[in-house]
Formats: structure tokens, sequence, C-alpha cells
């Protein structure tokens, strides 16, 4: 009920989440930017398919298996996944010379899964990630090798469930569960024992994880706060349970739970396609594949339930997803057509960001086996419609657990976390108190910065800071210390407002702050005050990407921060705004996932911090030109890129709000009959499409439309 209540905002709709119609026939369709399709080709899932399979094949072994070029032995998974990437290419006619190395692979995997858990790579349950891909390697693989192979390969996989995963619950049983319905699709384990295993896994942990929980994101539990990216793992695996066809007695309750789950998580996509930062394995490039094949998977349910606006915003998503990892492809010599494992272009030997289980051979195999699972489902084409997060309109709330802010006016996305990690998990600190993410629909959200950055005594996010003995203390240091709370003011596509404020936890001394937002399409304004009565002194941490193993122009000068890669067309700027804050850097850089973050002191003016966070190409006004021409106002602020007056924004390609007229750049009115949300695209400043939240009728210097609710209009000359 909440997440469709914060989407549907000002349409006055609450409606039961398990109707997925609602997402977009309820709410807004227009986006605040020009928007096209992606129309990605199947065919180029099998280009990078055959570039993955390709690297791992430099290091098979002559018994088949795949040896990791680091630690120099077979890890995990990644030879099963390497032989299911392989078949699925020579099944759809490629690479056909990769055929023998996939089924030495699948030879390896399934003899050393016929003899049970202990013989498996590192053991100790990793049975559970062989079953799901032993099981489609059969069908792969049935047209490519003779009737007698395929039928003692059937033979191996028919070993007792509990003898293949150990003790092992969390995500993990998801991947058994999924594994024992399709070995059981497969005749090679009985419908009935299967449904009664199943049973067991979700009524006495696995339904707790995902059914019970708020907004049905699944909870792995293994760090504090809890992971956005294993999440992933738990709920699309039961999510391909269900598409697959379980028909036991929790069918109803898994459909629910994940379908409703995977539509909380179109919310979380950042507007370029990025899956969510924090907790463990955050920012490894084969969970954006997870959200992918999640997205996918539901593309096609809705399209086959009539629902064809939901179904095309999930195909965008999924296609989103795909086009978003490109950025971290390697090209570099022996490497060529693999990627990194985590979000930067460091060596693989520093593992920047890597958790303890993190390998080059058992993640590259996870992306492989994702992808060769997305190209398998993506069975027809879907026409897409734009995401939910390049449309906007939303400020969600995580559980407690996650403890995570998503908030999105016209595909410009902040994330805020309310809480930071205390105590290292998996080898790493991965969530950051404070503003972690900006991103913006057309823009390299790299910059944003993507991530924040979190040692044991050191942090770096977008937050307050101040001076304590002498030592100046950033809030994304002061997890031990600190949280924050977020309140919503007004959440549309075109605008959204809140505050966030930091407070010591459980009467701990320091200071009080406020920050206040105004997120708009083109950038966000934040405003932060002090509000405790005290003398000390203060500013805000602004966070800028360095080297994320390219180095970056970064510049400091004069009251602006920016930061861009080489020759790009894209910028991050943060801007002073208040006149005469004082700018500095503000101690050594900080190694994140993503990157090397220099922190930025911004002081205050008169009590305040006023700060424009602007992401930006050539193609819009300068940053320089911004910050000149930006004043605070009584009902918001105006600059040559945008202005806020009370509810309404109009800038270079939108206006929208709530109200009953607004006055667009050409000087054309437009009038509403009633109060509404409204949502107006605009070009060179003359209106092109309107969308409004009720039926009302509008009336312009040149004509009168009478306008349906959500249902937009396109507008001549």
């Amino acid at each position: 009920m909440l997440v469709t209540a914060l989407v549907l905002a000002w349409t006055g709709v609450v409606a039961d989440p398990s109707d997925h119609s609602a997402l977009t026939e309820g709410s807004y369709k227009l986006t605040s930017r020009p928007w096209t399709p992606l129309n990605v080709p199947k065919g180029r899932y099998l280009d990078v398919l055959e570039g993955l399979c390709r690297f791992s094949l430099k290091f098979q072994d002559r018994t088949g298996a795949i040896i990791d070029p680091y630690t120099h032995q077979e890890e995990q998974y990644s030879t099963i996944y390497f032989a299911y990437g392989v078949g699925t290419l020579v099944h759809a006619g490629r690479a056909k010379d990769l055929l023998p190395a996939g089924v030495a692979a699948f030879e390896h995997s399934s003899l050393q899964f016929s003899q049970g858990d202990t013989a498996l790579p590192q053991h100790d349950g990793y049975g559970a990630f062989f079953m799901p891909a032993l099981t489609e390697s059969l069908d792969v693989y049935a047209s490519l090798i003779p009737k007698v192979q395929l039928e003692t390969w059937r033979s191996r996989l028919q070993l007792p469930l509990r003898e293949l995963i150990g003790s092992r619950k969390n995500n993990w049983m998801t991947y058994a569960m999924k594994g024992e319905w399709l070995r059981a699709t497969h005749g090679l384990v009985s419908r009935d024992g299967a449904r009664q295993a199943i049973e067991e896994d979700w009524r006495s942990e696995q339904g707790a994880r995902i059914l019970a929980t708020p907004l049905n994101l699944y909870h792995d539990k293994t760090s504090d706060p809890d992971t956005l990216s294993v999440e992933a793992v738990g709920r699309g695996n039961l999510l391909a349970l269900i598409a697959d066809g379980y028909d036991g007695p929790s069918a109803a309750d898994m459909r629910l739970a994940v379908e409703g789950g995977t539509q909380t998580t179109l919310l979380l996509q950042d507007p370029t396609g990025q899956v969510p930062a924090n907790g463990r394995t955050s920012d490894h490039t084969w969970v954006d594949v997870g959200y992918q094949l999640a997205f996918q998977v539901m593309a096609n349910q809705e399209w086959n339930a009539g629902n064809k606006t939901l179904a095309g915003a999930y195909q965008h998503a999924s296609e989103l997803s795909f086009s978003s990892v490109a950025r971290w492809k390697r090209i570099d010599g022996n490497a060529a057509g693999s990627y990194f494992i985590t979000k930067n272009h460091f060596d693989p030997a520093l593992r920047v960001g890597y958790q303890d289980a993190s390998q080059m051979s058992n993640y590259t195999g996870a992306f492989i086996f994702h992808l060769a699972e997305v190209y398998n489902a993506r069975k027809r084409p879907i026409p897409e419609r734009p995401a939910p997060a390049e449309i906007g309109g939303y400020a969600i709330v995580l559980d407690p657990a996650f403890d995570s802010v998503f908030a999105n006016a016209g595909g410009m996305q902040i994330q805020l976390n309310l809480r930071g990690q205390i105590e290292k998990s998996s080898g790493n600190y991965w969530t950051t108190l404070g503003i972690v993410r900006f991103s913006r629909v057309g823009w390299d959200s790299r910059l944003g910065p993507s991530d924040g950055a979190l040692t044991a005594t050191e942090g770096v996010s977008f937050a307050p800071e101040f001076l304590e003995d002498g030592k100046w203390l950033r809030m994304g240091s002061l997890s031990k210390r600190y949280h924050a709370t977020w309140k919503p003011e007004f959440v549309h596509p075109a605008l959204v407002r809140g505050t966030i404020e930091f407070r010591p936890l459980n009467g701990t001394p320091g200071p009080v702050f406020e920050s206040h937002l105004w997120i708009t399409p083109d950038g966000v304004y934040v405003e932060s005050v002090k509000t405790s009565n005290d003398s000390t002194p203060w500013g805000v941490t602004w966070p800028l990407l360095e080297n994320d193993g390219t180095a970056l122009d970064v510049q400091i000068t004069g009251s602006i921060a920016s930061s861009k890669y080489p020759g790009s067309r894209d910028t991050e700027s943060f801007l002073a705004v208040g006149g005469g804050e004082s700018i500095t850097s503000d101690g050594e850089t900080l190694r994140s996932t993503f990157g090397d973050i220099q922190p930025v002191r911004s002081g205050s003016v008169d009590g305040i911090n006023r700060t424009f966070v602007y992401p930006h190409n050539v193609s819009e006004p300068a940053s320089s030109r911004v910050q000149a021409s930006f004043r605070r106002t009584a009902t918001g602020f105006t600059s040559d890129l945008g202005a806020v007056d009370g509810d309404t924004y109009i800038g270079q390609t939108v206006a929208g709000g709530f109200g009953m007229r607004v006055t667009l750049p050409s000087g054309m009115h437009l009038n509403f009959d009633r109060p509404c949300g409204f949502l107006v695209q605009i070009r060179n400043g003359i209106p092109i499409a309107v969308e409004t939240d009720r039926n009302v009728t509008l009336k312009s210097n040149v004509r009168t439309l009478v306008l349906e609710a959500h249902a937009p209009r396109r507008l001549g000359p």
C-alpha cells in the first residue's frame, strides 16, 4: 500500500500494490525530458555473452573447470555458469567453436554435483547455486549433444536436495527452491517432493524474509543496514520460481510478494539504470544483470496479462539495466570482453569494493548466467514505455532494516541513507550516512557520485559537518553518533520537497542540523541550517569523484566545485548560491566502491548553507551562469536554469506542480478550472504536451481543452 500511495501522491488514488497496473495507469506518464526507447536488439545480449565466455575460456583447465586468474583455483559456481552461457550461445547459433569447452564444463560440474556437497568447490551449500544452472543447461544442450550423453547428465542431477545445500539459509536457499522446482519440471525429482521441500523452506524462513516485510523487499540480513544488492538475488530467484509455474499451496503468497517487491524496485533503480547502493555486495556489476532479468520476467508476465503499459515500463527498465553496465566493460588487452567486478576501472588485483567472496571468475560467471537467462526469457518484442525512474514523482522510505530514502522529480533522483554501517560485514563498510547518490536522466550518474565512501574511521557523503575539538567531523563518518529522519512535504514529477534532520543518537552530544531539499528535474537545491542552540562552526560536505582508475578533471575554484571525465560532455557541479560561502578541500580522498572521493567543505552565510547540486552537460546553462542568476525567493528560488514558486516548478523542458495556473517562459498562460496536479512538456518555452491528475478544463491564450486524468494530450504549434 505504501509504495503505491507514494507514487500516486497527487492522483488522490490509493491502490492495492497487488494491482500492478496502478503504477502506470493511475500515475503520470509524461517525462520531464525528451524520451526515446532504447530498442536494444536481443542479439546484443549475445554479443556481450560471447565476450564474457571467451574471456572465461582463457582460464579453463584440462578437466573443464574455470580456474580463477587471481586465486588459482576453481571458485564456487564459475564453471557451471560458464557452461550455461556457452550452451545458450551455441543453441542460438553463435560461437559454435566454444561447444567443446561448454560440454567439458558441464561434464566437470555435473560429476561434482552427483557426488554431493563436499565434492563442490568450497562446498558448504554451493549445490544450491548449481541446481538452477545445471537444470537450465539441459534445455540449451539437448539438441547439441548425443542423446546418451544427455541421459547421463540427467542421471547426475537427481541427488536429494538436503544432500546438496548444507545448512545455509538466507538467499542461498532461494537458489535451491528455484532449482528444485526446475528439477521437478524436468522430471529429475518428484513434483510432490519438490513442493514439500519448497513449502518447508518458505514457511520456516523464506516467507518471512519477503512476504511479511514492508514493500516486499527481500531481507538477506547479512549486513546492517541490510543489503539492497543481495535483495535482488533472493527476490529474483523467488520470482523465477513463480514464473516457472510453481503451483504449491503458498504460490499465491509468493506471487504477491515477489511481484510487489519487483514493482517497488522500479522506484529504486536510478534513472540511468543502476541498482541502488547499500549493503553487502553493493556496486557489483552482475547485480544490475539481476535487475535486468527480474524486469524482463515481469515485462513478460504483464504483457501476457494484458497490462501493456506496465509491461513496456518493465521492458524499458530491463534495457536500462543492461545499457547501464556498459560503462564498466573492459577493453584492455587480455581482459577485453569482460567487465569489471565492481563499478570502477581500477586494476582488479586491488579488489576495490570487493566483498570477501568476490572473485573474477565467480562474479564473471554470475554475469554470464543471469545474462543468458535474460536472453532466453526475452521471447517477444514488447514496446517500451518510460520507466518510473525517468518520470519521478515519488519519495519512498524503505523499512528500518534498509533505512534508505529514494526521492525523484522528473528523472532527477537522490538516495539518502538514514543511518550508516557501524560494523564491517563481508570485508567492507557498505553504507554511509547522508545523501550518497545524485543521478539524472541522460547524464553519467557515476559522477553523482554513485555511492558514498566509508571506512572504519572516515566517511564521505553529502551532509553537514562540524568542528569538534579542533577537528572537522563529517556526518558520513559518524554512524555511531548520528542518524537522520526524512519528512516529505510535496511530491510531484516536477518537484519534490522534503526535509532531512540529522540528530545525535540517544542523547549523544552534538549539534542538530536540518537540510531542506527542493528536487527538480534539472538539479537539487539544498538549504541547510543548524537548529541546535550552540556556537559550533559547521559546513556541508560536497563529495567529488576524483579517480575511478581514470583520473577525472576536478576543479575547485571560487565557490564552485566540479568533476568530469576527460572529454566527456557531462559534469557534476556543486554551486554555493548563498553569496559568500567559502569552499575548501576537506582532507584526503577516500576510496569508495566507485573510486576516490574528494570531500569539499562548503561554509555557511548567516547560519545557512545554500548549495545547488547541478548535474549538467554542455547543451545546458553553464554552472557559472546558473550560480550568478540564482536568487532565493519567499516561495522558492529562481535562476536561468529554472524556478520554484511554491508547489510549481518551471524548468528547461517541463513545467509542473499543483495549482490552477502557470505562465510558461514564452509568456503563454495556462489556466485550469480547478486545482490539479499538472505536467507540461515544453520546447523553447512552448507547450507540446500536457497531463493532469484529474479531469479538468484547460484554457490557454489560444485554445480550450477538456483533459481526462492521466491521459496525456499532445499539443500542436
